[in-house]
């Protein structure tokens, strides 16, 4: 019996920015990524870009939003249950799971939707920031 050596594609290196992890999306993906990204820095100018778990993601006060590019599909992940469970049917046709929207180039989300999630999400980081400080005087 002969031993071979398994041989197996290489996979690129994950990307260290947001625009390098946009730039090795196809043309209408990249541009469906864009889009998103513009419509939360337009909610969250202060927000601070960054790769957190892999995937694009703002973070201002703690984690804000990502978002990520699969094969069949787009996700945005607001990264709150509370925030998602409070936007109940204005969301249902996108949600995947509980901290998941799920979303394709042809049937993006809508910009007010983003607008109010990346919000909501604002609001929620600062609150919890303001509890902490509380407690700690």
């Amino acid at each position: 019996m002969r031993v071979t050596e398994k041989k197996t594609a290489k996979r690129p290196a994950p990307a260290k920015t947001m625009d390098a992890y946009i730039a090795t999306q196809a043309p209408d993906v990249r541009a469906a990524l864009t889009k998103l990204r513009k419509q939360i820095r337009a909610a969250a100018p202060k927000a601070v870009e960054g790769i957190s778990w892999g995937m694009p993601s703002f973070k201002l006060e703690g984690p804000l939003v990502g978002f990520a590019a699969f094969k069949e599909h787009l996700s945005f992940f607001p990264m709150s249950v509370e925030v998602m469970d409070a936007f109940g049917k204005e969301i249902e046709l996108f949600r995947a799971s509980k901290g998941t929207l799920r979303f394709t180039v042809e049937r993006p989300l809508p910009a007010a939707l983003v607008k109010k999630i990346v919000k909501a999400r604002i609001a929620e980081n600062k609150a919890v920031r303001t509890a902490k400080a509380g407690k700690a005087c």
